[in-house]
């Protein structure tokens, strides 16, 4: 367990928060602020505990040099309408400067500063050392409550710890809660919904849910290849021909560890990967030549439901299939609809499963959509996440 906000006295001190404000823009206005809302149980916490709040986040990518188009200023100043207090913005390329640490000196318990793009610094990603030490001379206290970046060693998520005391904001501690309670104390039976294009993008989590679940669940792109594994002809379906012994391999391990393991028994082809193909169904061993599987078919989203329905814990990772496509949504609508309806704890590993619970709907009847992709992958995969290890142990 690791130290939250609450396990330290933040009254009177400067506390430095990395938070994830990598949020889409158009046209200089902010799209979608689903990152920012997440973030503001904790900043809320530390202003009403008398803290002075410096919030620092990376933006896109500019390539470690100042780019205006991946300015925050339009950040915050969203920010300030959800606080409904002012934010100050330390508009420096250099992110850390003299004027930014006198600014910082400057701020008061209960106000909000709001640092420049951290990675408008090559050092940022390369979790500098210098550059660590700057970010920390500006507080007392370190607060990572970034869980979408937690997977990477960068300065500000991982380098600033060595030098503040370092703990968890609300939104770690919920991620790390809901995704650690899936995986290593689920209540029974465990049900895991793996999908996705490739499996090779998926090996080391089939590997680490094989020895935690009891049912997982295939679908997306790389049925394919465990089908075609199987003998099954796939016709011009997702393959990888490098992967096919490798898909034999987890379903004999999954079989010895006694842990069901269910792959589509039928398909929605298209004769190409168009939203205006033509389209059709077909058993999964019956698929004919020129066509492609596309999104699982009617019998598999039953087969699948089934399951779910019975389920205690639910983890769904990865689409069923090219959801971004209406023709193609079904099965990734019905996957989502079924953990809505569940009365299992469902929790959803961020990325494109986030983006399709959000697509239809269903947030609110989720038990914890997760806010980091490539984070909630790494840790399902059972690897140690460095923005994670970098906190104080309660």
């Amino acid at each position: 367990m690791k130290k939250t906000v609450r396990d330290i006295d933040v009254n009177g001190k400067k506390v430095i928060v990395r938070v994830d404000f990598n949020v889409p823009m158009k046209n200089g206005v902010i799209t979608d602020d689903v990152r920012m809302t997440a973030a503001l149980p904790t900043v809320s916490y530390l202003l009403e505990n008398g803290a002075a709040v410096i919030l620092m986040s990376h933006m896109g990518r500019p390539k470690g040099q100042p780019d205006h188009d991946y300015t925050l200023k339009p950040v915050a100043d969203h920010l300030a309408e959800l606080l409904d207090r002012e934010v100050v913005f330390a508009a420096s390329d250099l992110v850390v400067d003299e004027t930014v640490r006198a600014m910082a000196k400057k701020l008061q318990p209960g106000q909000v500063m709001l640092l420049e793009n951290l990675r408008f610094r090559p050092e940022e990603e390369k979790n500098g050392e210098n550059f660590s030490k700057e970010l920390a001379s500006l507080a007392e206290i370190y607060v990572n409550d970034a869980f979408g970046t937690a997977h990477r060693a960068h300065s500000s998520t991982a380098g600033i710890a060595s030098y503040l005391p370092a703990v968890s904001g609300f939104l770690i501690e919920k991620e790390l809660q809901f995704l650690g309670q899936a995986v290593d104390q689920p209540k029974r039976p465990f049900v895991a919904i793996l999908g996705g294009s490739k499996v090779s993008d998926k090996i080391a989590v089939i590997e680490n849910l094989i020895e935690k679940a009891d049912t997982i669940i295939i679908g997306g792109g790389m049925a394919y290849t465990f089908l075609k594994a199987n003998g099954c002809e796939i016709g011009n379906s997702l393959c990888e021909e490098d992967r096919l012994e490798l898909a034999k391999e987890l379903q004999a391990k999954a079989q010895a560890k006694h842990v069901k393991f269910l792959l589509p028994v039928d398909s929605k082809l298209g004769d190409r990967f168009a939203e205006d193909c033509a389209t059709m169904f077909a058993a999964s061993r019956e698929m004919p030549a020129g066509w492609m599987g596309l999104d699982i078919g009617p019998d598999t989203i039953r087969l699948y439901e089934e399951a779910v329905q019975t389920a205690g814990t639910v983890l769904w990772n990865g689409p069923m299939g090219v959801f971004e496509m209406d023709a193609f949504a079904c099965g990734t609508k019905a996957v989502a609809v079924a953990l809505a309806e569940s009365d299992a704890v469902t929790v959803v590993g961020g990325g494109d499963s986030a983006a399709a619970i959000k697509k239809f709907g269903l947030e609110d009847k989720i038990s914890h959509v997760s806010t980091g992709g490539g984070a909630s992958l790494e840790y399902l995969e059972g690897r140690v996440l460095p923005g994670v290890a970098a906190l104080e142990d309660k």
